[in-house]
């Protein structure tokens, strides 16, 4: 996370310095904080694999590659079809979209959105695409070396500050193919799902490459209007049970959830209109006044943040469970407290209430602070009193006019 936040700042320090800054502070610490609420529910484990990679491996292997680099590039394209295939399958359809909505949430497009990354999935349904690697005997082992590798292969691409890469064009995915499949032109829906190679896309039809005289224009279509992580997680599938709720028709009720991404019944369309964005080209993005002051109180609270969570990481073991549960359910209120005082909800002082409340009960449980005395026997009383201040400034900056959220164009 550290070295995600360096290269984050890097790339605002370069926009600024040549005139294309495409870096807004709250919607970067808006997706700074996304990527903590998922690193949370990984790290914790917050979720299961209907069928796991490494049963596959030990029943169905029907060769056995001895180690070789072989054996890693197999695992890479294997990893990269999957990726690709999982990617268009939570594009193409309802209730799946709801896994992805967090990442395409930003109406920029830099390294911080790439960090905007799901925690309503709880259930893992797909590993049965790994089973190409499975049947030729890939060793978890091997998958669980490439898939990080994998996985952090996909942060750089997500900037303006690169155009095109010549030749590499046809082989990997691009910044400016990914550009394309971060818009909402119409030009540009729902291509380029590769992830590392830019052929999948190729070979099975949704390839578009960024035409010179369309700008990519970003965000989703029905924009989620919050800087809130947590809200944006659960919004579409929550519009989707508010909508199986009100259709009149069974066969509606349960087509729903599997129906193309966006499709509605007619007849709930028609009495619960959702705003969409139906001209890309005129709309303003979502933006909330900031004054300095509270702008400096931001940085603060997300440094705070991460440094509480470091001390989570750092002491894992020590803490242990159900510990590290509470500690996590404590950061999840933390960032929507946070979120919401930076949308300019009248009401965060009250998950801010929340959120000490939950302090105190941690603190008076956990010796200070999950034992944090050790390192200094100050430090609980320094974090009890930022609780306080924090507090006493959520109740502030609900009476600050500067708060009142507004749009920019």
């Amino acid at each position: 996370m550290p070295a995600f936040l360096v290269l984050i700042l890097l790339e605002k320090w370069w926009g600024i310095r040549k005139g294309n800054d495409t870096i807004r502070t709250m919607d970067m610490v808006s997706s700074l904080t996304s990527g903590i609420t998922n690193t949370i529910k990984d790290v914790l484990g917050l979720s299961v694999a209907v069928l796991s990679y490494n049963w596959m491996v030990t029943h169905w292997a029907i060769f056995h590659i001895e180690s070789s680099i072989w054996l890693y590039i197999i695992a890479f394209l294997a990893l990269d079809l999957t990726g690709y295939l999982v990617h268009r399958i939570d594009h193409e359809f309802n209730f799946f979209w709801n896994a992805h909505i967090i990442h395409h949430s930003s109406e920029d497009f830099n390294l911080a959105c790439a960090l905007r990354q799901s925690i309503s999935t709880f259930v893992r349904l797909f590993t049965i695409f790994l089973l190409p690697a499975a049947l030729l005997g890939v060793p978890t082992q091997i998958i669980a070396v490439v898939a990080p590798l994998h996985l952090f292969a996909q942060f750089w691409y997500h900037t303006q500050h690169i155009d095109r890469m010549g030749w590499l064009e046809k082989i990997i995915v691009t910044p400016s193919h990914h550009r394309v499949h971060h818009a909402i032109n119409p030009e540009y829906l729902d291509k380029n799902y590769g992830q590392i190679f830019i052929f999948w896309d190729k070979w099975f039809g949704t390839f578009q490459e960024e035409l010179p005289n369309v700008k990519p224009v970003y965000g989703i279509t029905r924009p989620v209007r919050t800087w809130n992580p947590i809200k944006i997680n659960f919004m579409h599938l929550w519009l989707l049970i508010k909508d199986a709720w009100h259709a009149q028709s069974w066969s509606d009720k349960l087509k729903i959830w599997f129906m193309p991404t966006g499709w509605r019944p007619a007849d709930v369309a028609e009495k619960f209109p959702v705003f969409k964005i139906d001209d890309p080209y005129h709309f303003e993005k979502y933006e909330t006044r900031a004054g300095s002051f509270f702008t400096i109180w931001v940085w603060a609270q997300l440094g705070i943040l991460l440094l509480l969570i470091s001390y989570l990481f750092g002491n894992i073991a020590t803490i242990g469970s159900p510990g590290i549960f509470y500690y996590g359910l404590f950061i999840y209120i933390y960032v929507y407290a946070f979120t919401e005082q930076m949308d300019g909800n009248p009401k965060a002082w009250l998950w801010e209430l929340l959120k000490l409340v939950t302090a105190g009960w941690l603190m008076w449980n956990t010796s200070g602070w999950f034992g944090i005395k050790k390192l200094h026997p100050s430090l609980p009383y320094l974090i009890g009193f930022y609780f306080i201040i924090s507090q006493l400034l959520s109740i502030y900056f609900r009476k600050d006019k500067n708060r009142v959220p507004v749009t920019a164009a």
